[in-house]
């Protein structure tokens, strides 16, 4: 079996669904119920509530100032779901909640899910946008702060699950500058510099991401080998004299042309051998999996004119047509389904 049945064999098993039927089938159709019950309790801090210890949904209404009863059945749900324990009318967290959904544990992804929240509207009405064939949202990266705040931190919580996997994977032994374009909060750049102490980076990035990045840059104390350049990597040029030039999750909010535009600025920035790394939900090359990249695709068509999730084969051809060469495909699969590509200038 090659590489890419490998991965796609590791990807089907993980998402995988039992033989449809109409149980099944309604099953899947109700599962925004779980969903929103999940939402809801981020949204309250029902789980950094409980973090201290185990409450009654009285004491834990008051905490909330919320209705008890309505609270309680917000817990027994909750319970239901394997999110909770019950014991005596006691509510307590489980490993797993205690893991992901206290504020301030290292493996936190609440910010994640509120972002997950705010795309639910739209998500309602995907046959809209089927029908248009654009979107029905506006961009989240140009959202009221709060959603804003969401959506970037929400990458954080992504980019930390997966970045120290991912940057052992890849060998930049004799790199000494990235460039991470579109970088967010700097998550990646802070682990490759830490996976490579030869290594420093910059992160470009739209100004109204500065406070966001600079604040997870300090709190991995590296700001002396991790910067911020506010820009705008679509409209505006960038900065040369790089040896590494990484694009994560940036391509699939664009439309074909653009992409290309935007490896060719990474081409430019780049020294002679240097290396582009694009990681992105990359289908297959018949477009029909895997299941999340596939989804992926359609949470563009709600949000943005023209982004989608791309074919290997298109990302491979974007990479040629604008100069590069020795593309290949490092064995890396993500939480989400996520893959690398990586070619040299």
């Amino acid at each position: 079996m090659c590489r890419r049945e490998q991965r796609r064999e590791r990807y089907t098993h993980m998402t995988s669904h039992e033989s449809w039927n109409p149980g099944k089938l309604l099953e899947l159709s109700g599962s925004y119920w779980q969903t929103c019950t999940l939402h809801a309790a981020v949204k309250l801090a029902v789980f950094t509530h409980l973090g201290p210890g185990p409450m009654d949904a009285v004491e834990l209404a008051k905490a909330l100032d919320a209705e008890a009863d309505a609270v309680e059945r917000l817990l027994n749900a909750l319970s239901a779901m394997r999110l909770l324990d019950k014991r005596d009318g006691l509510f307590s967290n489980t490993a797993a909640s205690t893991a992901y959904l206290v504020k301030g544990a290292d493996q936190y992804i609440g910010h994640m899910i509120l972002h997950h929240h705010h795309l639910l509207a739209s998500w309602g009405r995907l046959d809209e946008a089927v029908r248009s064939g654009g979107p029905v949202r506006s961009r989240v990266s140009f959202s009221d702060p709060e959603t804003r705040e969401a959506f970037l931190m929400g990458m954080f919580n992504n980019a930390m699950l997966t970045a120290p996997k991912l940057v052992e994977s890849l060998d930049l032994a004799g790199r000494h500058r990235l460039l991470d374009l579109g970088g967010g909060p700097g998550t990646y750049a802070i682990h490759f510099c830490r996976r490579n102490p030869e290594l420093t980076a910059s992160v470009f990035d739209l100004p109204a991401t500065r406070e966001f990045a600079e604040r997870v840059i300090a709190r991995f104390a590296m700001q002396a080998r991790v910067d911020f350049i506010a820009g705008d990597f679509v409209a505006e040029a960038i900065p040369g004299g790089y040896d590494v030039v990484w694009m994560s999750h940036i391509l699939h909010g664009e439309g074909p042309e653009t992409c290309r535009e935007m490896i060719r600025k990474a081409h430019q920035a780049l020294e002679p051998e240097g290396r582009i790394i694009i990681h992105e939900f990359i289908l297959d090359d018949d477009g029909a999996g895997p299941v999340f990249p596939a989804l992926f695709s359609l949470n563009m068509l709600l949000g943005t004119p023209e982004g989608r999730a791309y074919r290997e084969k298109e990302l491979r051809q974007m990479l040629s047509s604008e100069g590069f060469h020795r593309i290949e495909r490092p064995d890396f699969l993500g939480p989400t389904g996520s893959g690398l590509l990586m070619a040299a200038k």
